[in-house]
């Protein structure tokens, strides 16, 4: 199934889909995909070989009733049939719904009736589960497939065409399977819906156009200086955008490749990052502590070129990141919704406080959370980001209309303004630091204080990993921190009185958390967002 359609470069494409199509073409010969899976081995394959998949799949999925405009529930870890799937669904004109691997049985009823997909594909693993939670939707073709990179060979369930109904070969396409998806998808068209991470509330489905991957494919490349003999390192799960966004999309518009692990480890991250020979990666403050803590003292570091990271990181382990993989990670601030990055650190050397300034051609406001007025230069305001829906701005959000006219504000010239609920301050040079969400920040006794700033610092005290820092109401002050620590090495655990002594020596009054405890870990989404509503009941002592 070969696109009908290759533009004559990437700069032309209009469609994710011709993005993909052009650099098959164009860096047909250069590596696309390495895949390292659970066993050590290595996996790659060509733009031109992971196309022929591509057209295979299409092929697949179009036998199992997938057409334009209809949904594929995508319930996978990181594997190459995640990839292959994404793909063929932009050239089809379908569009994807990635979701958590580990999603309860009750989490994956709920994403099948918001999108009704025609087919769901789940892991052998937890096909039991799936199935489970697909009970109500008897319509529902389910494919389990092993996350392996058994999954893209020829022959494989993913690839194998229902012939018994069809009678055509996946493996060999027929000359005419493009009039299979009718037309070719346009700019406008879906291509995923990606649920948030639901930290306070319940998901929100972001829309997700063709027009949206090809934005961001061209932002982050040029953002990230992506050139054709790079390589990302994947180990973030793929169902989430920071993946999708920032490593794969930006590859495919350089002709780069991309390198992934089918899990994360912490203690072997530097060690498959030398390994797989990669120069780029992308992640959260959290995993990189994890990394930090748990990398053997006699690992050979690491010699990447350019690292992203999002969420605040300490000054010490801002540095001692830096001396296992070869360079100053850069902060960047973005989400789902955003498209591309909305703001990256572009200081000489890079610095652990700033978000940066904004990427060439975003505007950007801070705004007062009430008045949605501009505020003055170094006070906190909720992040607002101009841009056309659709493009550089997400669509909207799955049938929740009213949801999605309170995340936007029309200015007076009738700008879309996106409001993140993000906070930042901004310095007299236009450098932003992040501040925390507009529900983070709280007032004891009339001071304000960031819970994310107050983390930040409690991470750098002698014995502990990581901490979350909740509010507590007070009836003298109205509200306080109250901080929940995670210990470095779980059997030393934690000196609570000389944490709060340490407190008292880094941190202003407001912000000392008045109550300890300890936990062995800290309830996160998957992509490591804290989620602080679960922390009370995890509790196991306090002081």
């Amino acid at each position: 199934m070969t696109s009908s359609h290759h533009p004559s470069s990437a700069q032309d494409a209009s469609t994710f889909a011709q993005l993909w199509s052009t650099a098959a073409t164009q860096a047909a010969d250069r590596e696309f995909l390495l895949f390292r899976d659970r066993t050590g081995h290595v996996t790659s394959w060509t733009y031109r070989e992971f196309d022929r998949i591509v057209d295979r799949t299409a092929v697949a999925l179009t036998d199992r009733g997938v057409r334009p405009g209809t949904a594929i529930h995508l319930c996978l870890k990181n594997c190459p049939g995640f990839v292959a799937v994404w793909l063929a669904a932009a050239r089809i004109g379908a569009w994807i719904v990635p979701v958590d691997p580990d999603s309860a049985k009750a989490d994956i009823a709920s994403q099948i009736s918001r999108v009704a997909p025609v087919l769901g594909i789940c892991s052998t693993d937890r096909g039991d589960v799936y199935r489970r939670g697909a009970a109500e939707h008897p319509q529902l073709v389910i494919l389990e497939v092993s996350e392996t990179a058994a999954d893209v060979a020829a022959g494989a369930p993913l690839l194998q065409a229902l012939t018994t109904s069809t009678g055509r070969d996946a493996e060999h396409p027929s000359p005419g399977m493009d009039d299979a998806s009718g037309v070719e998808p346009g700019p406008e068209d879906r291509l995923a819906v990606m649920f948030t991470s639901g930290t306070t509330s319940q998901p929100k489905g972001v829309v997700l156009t063709q027009a949206n991957y090809l934005e961001v494919a061209d932002r982050m490349a040029a953002a990230a200086d992506l050139q054709a003999h790079h390589r990302w390192y994947v180990t973030l799960p793929l169902f989430h955008a920071n993946a999708q966004y920032y490593c794969f999309s930006s590859a495919i518009r350089a002709g780069a490749s991309v390198a992934r692990t089918a899990g994360f480890s912490a203690s072997r991250w530097v060690e498959w990052a030398r390994e797989l020979e990669v120069t780029h990666a992308s992640l959260f403050a959290a995993p990189i502590r994890m990394i930090l803590a748990r990398t053997p003292v006699a690992q050979v570091p690491a010699e990447l070129t350019h690292v992203w990271y999002a969420q605040n990181l300490a000054p010490d382990h801002h540095v001692s990141f830096a001396e296992i993989v070869g360079v100053a990670a850069r902060q960047l601030y973005g989400m789902t919704e955003t498209i591309a990055i909305v703001s990256y650190d572009q200081s000489e050397p890079p610095r652990c406080d700033v978000i940066g300034q904004p990427l060439e051609g975003r505007r950007v406001e801070l705004l007062d959370p009430l008045t949605r007025e501009p505020v003055a230069v170094g006070e906190s305001g909720m992040i607002a980001v101009a841009g056309t829906r659709g493009k550089d701005l997400f669509l909207e959000y799955l049938d929740d209309p009213a949801t999605t006219d309170r995340a936007f504000h029309t200015g007076a010239d009738g700008t879309d303004w996106l409001l993140t609920g993000d906070l930042a301050r901004r310095d007299d040079e236009g450098v932003l630091s992040f501040v925390g969400r507009v529900d983070d920040v709280i007032k004891v006794s009339g001071e304000n204080v960031s819970l994310t700033e107050v983390e930040a610092a409690l991470a750098q005290a002698p014995g502990v990993l990581e901490v979350a820092v909740v509010a507590v109401p007070d009836p003298i002050r109205d509200v306080v921190p109250h901080a929940y620590v995670v210990p470095a090495e779980a059997a030393a655990g934690v000196d609570l009185p000389t944490l709060a002594q340490w407190a008292e020596e880094n941190l202003s009054p407001a912000a000392r958390p008045r109550e300890w405890h300890v936990l062995d870990e800290l309830p996160r989404t998957s992509v490591g967002k804290i989620r602080r509503f679960k922390i009370g009941a995890q509790t196991q002592n306090a002081s």
